[in-house]
């Protein structure tokens, strides 16, 4: 019984003396875990402060990484509102962001997010920044109307192109988008004069295009047959080649040289037979010939494709 109770007791004394090394052991585990924690959130909270600082902005730009910009912009200024550079970024960035956005809705947010950050950051900007963050805005303004199909903002894409010209900044864009703001306000000779400068810069078929629908408007059809003969030799763009067609077919008939538009309209049909507006001509043709048959016919053909267009119903309604 003694040395029973002996061999317990010795059997405490080994589990004692094993108690204290583990435990010395355990807590030197955790503290070492507990240290490479603190480091480890140290050095990731780091890493991204200190990516997001403008140095990196300015880095990301000029790597073309737009959506980093827009990203690194939007961090740096929830932090400080009143960062101006990081403001100007978040406004270019959201712009380009929109100019390649497929959705329409997605790009008009990124427009108005644009617009607004380049108008804060247009009033604590230094005298070296402001013109181009006008020709940015400008720009906005621009697309703004061109994506959503309307002319609300061309007065202001005219207003901000034209103050940073003024202020001698020069891209060779601004005379291309000015002749499309005066033409959407219908100041064509403006336009026309935009255009012709643009054309100094480079020459395009849509641009030559765009000149002739101006020379249209300010009813001089000869100086029109001109540019768009030139659109014809030049483009490889069919949307564009019918537009000329079409154009040419209205010049000829406001010349009354009615076999040169028919043959307009019936080249559009030979390579889009769905042309509504080729049959509606060819309908009013057929009118100015007297052939009221085969006019009803076209006008009849055009409802079909587009059954609310406006010339076709009113034909219809006049001549029943």
């Amino acid at each position: 019984m003694l040395r029973g109770n002996a061999y317990n007791e010795e059997r405490k004394q080994r589990r004692k003396s094993k108690f204290l090394p583990r435990l010395l052991l355990t807590i030197g585990i955790a503290g070492v875990l507990t240290c490479i924690a603190i480091f480890s959130y140290r050095f990731f909270t780091n890493k991204f402060h200190s990516a997001n600082t403008v140095p990196m902005l300015y880095e990301q730009w000029d790597n073309q990484d737009f959506q980093g910009v827009y990203d690194t912009s939007a961090a740096i200024l929830e932090k400080n509102f009143l960062q101006n550079a990081a403001r100007t970024f978040h406004g270019y960035s959201a712009f380009l962001l929109a100019v390649s956005e497929t959705d329409n809705a997605v790009a008009q947010d990124l427009l108005d997010e644009a617009i607004i950050n380049l108008r804060i950051a247009m009033q604590y900007a230094k005298e070296d920044v402001l013109p181009q963050i006008k020709y940015m805005l400008g720009r906005s303004y621009f697309h703004k109307d061109s994506s959503a199909g309307t002319h609300f903002y061309a007065d202001l894409a005219i207003k901000y192109l034209l103050e940073c010209q003024a202020e001698d900044f020069h891209a060779d864009d601004i005379p291309e988008y000015l002749g499309l703001s005066y033409a959407a306000l219908g100041e064509t000779q403006k336009s026309i004069e935009s255009f012709t400068e643009a054309l100094l810069v480079h020459e395009s078929d849509t641009l030559l295009l765009s000149i002739a629908e101006q020379y249209c408007n300010a009813s001089q059809g000869g100086t029109a047959k001109q540019y768009l003969k030139r659109v014809q030799n030049i483009t490889q763009n069919d949307e564009v080649l019918l537009k000329s067609h079409f154009l040419l077919a209205q010049i000829y008939m406001d010349e009354s040289d009615n076999e040169s538009a028919q043959k307009e309209f019936e080249t559009i049909l030979e390579k889009n037979t769905n042309s509504a507006d080729a049959h509606y001509g060819l309908g009013v043709l057929y009118e100015k010939q007297g052939d009221m048959a085969k006019a009803r016919s076209e006008w009849r053909k055009c409802l079909t494709l587009q059954p609310m267009h406006i010339g076709a119903r009113q034909k219809m309604s006049d001549n029943k």
